[in-house]
């Protein structure tokens, strides 16, 4: 990352700060309250309600209005208790459920305001990075060893095998506790039937990546979030275990649960009223993991996405930020001229720093408009013809560890708009609260690419940038844009092709 002062990270944190993170799970919402010490977290609260949003999602990927409530409400109780914490020290998720949902804003917007902060929604496969990353922490590996880890969610189940503190593969099912329940056992009934057919439904989910987990290996396989602790609860209070799950184990269990008929009447010990109605698919696709990977034996970790959460606020920003090496892997996986990224980028950031202050942007945006700049290039490796449009749509589908799917958008607006005519469908996918930041980095980032167009490496002269509200005015020197008649037009073309993002600019000469 540059060094210049503009991008410089929030404050870091001292003694005595305080962090939050918080879980949109399609069961339950979390929230973790830490207070950093001594280069450590140190938990100082945990809150936790069942909100079951996965039973909300309607067909057309709708929610339902009494379960939404639940979940505002919710975000309401867990916003009073980090009201003091500032917006920087705070982060929150959404998993599966609203990863499903045909229109999100209609309920983030809301859920926001409840909570009082952004709420960022993460793909499957970067959730599935921030478990592995939340149980390496609580249950540090030993070195050079593998781990696989299994995250049953209420909408998913994430699959991870990983080295030290780094996810190495990383995989996401669309079948969780909650989801799963509703689509094999919907009418409450249970039978042995019905469960050996939904097994192999399951099953079939893992078979996709089956081979290469098995080619890896690892050396030992944990259990994260409620489903896994509470199976593990059930396994000791049997008298199966200590709390571990093992494949001896599980059909014990397996077969306790199917003598009742129906889900109300399920009697395991250790189960609480509370997981009652969703253990039955939780178990499933537990059964079903144990025989497609052949385990035998699963320890519980106390951890989840959560502290994942945590730790991953602690890099970012920093030399351990996830996305810096994610924008490195996408530079080199594409072929970028990392020399013409690097012009760009210090000229778009140049321009911020003069921006940034009227404009009320912050560091975080600065980390953003310098990744667009080194990943603008992306689509020429698809084709030179709308290689911006190509780049795009690359940056908004792709998994890109670290970066939530806002963050992606953002990306992917950027790099959409950052030549030819700004669509009117650039910013489509962005929240409103992204949208007037992401079009004024959108400018500073088309000028910067225009006045870098010939890929000339001598140094641009000193620029000078005003802004006014939606307008901005630019100095550049008469002598030098003498020498470049393309320039001059490029120059005189971003007159409109900037009010396409709604910002007026003039050019001058001296």
């Amino acid at each position: 990352m540059s060094s210049n002062p503009a991008i410089a990270s929030a404050p870091p944190l001292k003694d005595g700060d305080m962090l939050a993170a918080i879980d949109l799970g399609s069961n339950s919402f979390h929230m973790v309250v830490a207070r950093y010490t001594l280069g450590q977290l140190r938990i100082v609260d945990r809150l936790r309600e069942t909100v079951r949003l996965a039973e909300g999602l309607e067909g057309k990927g709708g929610l339902n209005a009494e379960v939404k409530q639940r979940a505002l409400d919710c975000l309401a109780r867990f916003g009073q208790r980090i009201r003091d914490i500032p917006p920087q020290r705070v982060r929150a998720v959404a998993t599966n459920t609203v990863r499903q949902l045909s229109a999100p804003q209609s309920f983030l917007v809301p859920a926001e305001t409840a909570l009082g902060h952004a709420i960022e929604v993460v793909s499957g496969r970067e959730e599935a990075r921030l478990v592995y990353l939340g149980v390496a922490h609580a249950q540090p590996p030993k070195p050079q060893q593998l781990r696989l880890v299994i995250d049953i969610g209420g909408g998913s189940t994430e699959c991870i095998i990983g080295s030290g503190f780094d996810a190495i593969e990383r995989e996401s099912l669309q079948v969780g506790c909650v989801a799963s329940t509703r689509r094999f056992f919907g009418n409450g009934k249970l039978s042995k039937k019905r469960w050996r057919e939904a097994l192999t439904e399951v099953a079939a989910e893992f078979q996709q990546f089956t081979v290469a987990y098995r080619t890896l290996g690892w050396h030992e396989a944990l259990g994260s979030s409620g489903t896994n602790k509470a199976i593990g609860d059930i396994c000791a209070a049997m008298k199966l275990t200590k709390g571990a799950v093992t494949a001896e184990a599980l059909p014990v269990v397996r077969d306790r649960l199917l003598q009742a008929e129906r889900i109300q009447d399920i009697d395991l010990p250790g189960l609480s009223d509370e997981r009652r109605p969703i253990i039955a698919g939780g178990l499933l696709i537990l059964e079903a993991a144990f025989e497609v990977l052949g385990l035998q034996r699963m320890a519980v970790s106390k951890a989840a996405l959560r502290e994942g959460v945590l730790y991953d606020m602690l890099g970012r920003g920093g030399a351990d930020d996830p996305r810096e090496a994610s924008v490195a892997a996408l530079m080199q996986r594409y072929g970028i001229d990392t020399q013409q990224a690097a012009r760009v980028e210090q000229t778009a950031l140049a321009l911020f720093e003069q921006a940034a202050e009227a404009w009320s942007m912050d560091a975080d945006d600065a980390h953003m408009l310098g990744w667009a700049a080194r990943l603008h290039e992306t689509g020429l490796a698809i084709a030179h013809s709308q290689y911006h449009v190509h780049g795009a749509y690359v940056l908004e589908n792709s998994d890109i560890a670290g970066f939530s799917r806002q963050e992606q958008q953002v990306l992917a607006s950027l790099v959409r708009s950052h030549r030819r005519n700004v669509s009117k469908s650039a910013f489509d996918a962005l929240p409103d609260r992204l949208l007037l930041s992401a079009k004024r980095k959108a400018a500073l980032l088309r000028l910067a690419v225009s006045l870098h167009r010939s890929h000339d490496a001598d140094p641009i002269p000193k620029l000078d940038l005003s802004v006014n509200g939606e307008r901005m005015e630019l100095v550049l020197s008469r002598s030098w844009v003498d020498a470049r008649p393309l320039l001059r037009q490029d120059m005189l073309g971003e007159v409109e092709g900037l009010a396409g993002l709604g910002i007026g600019f003039k050019p001058f000469l001296a």
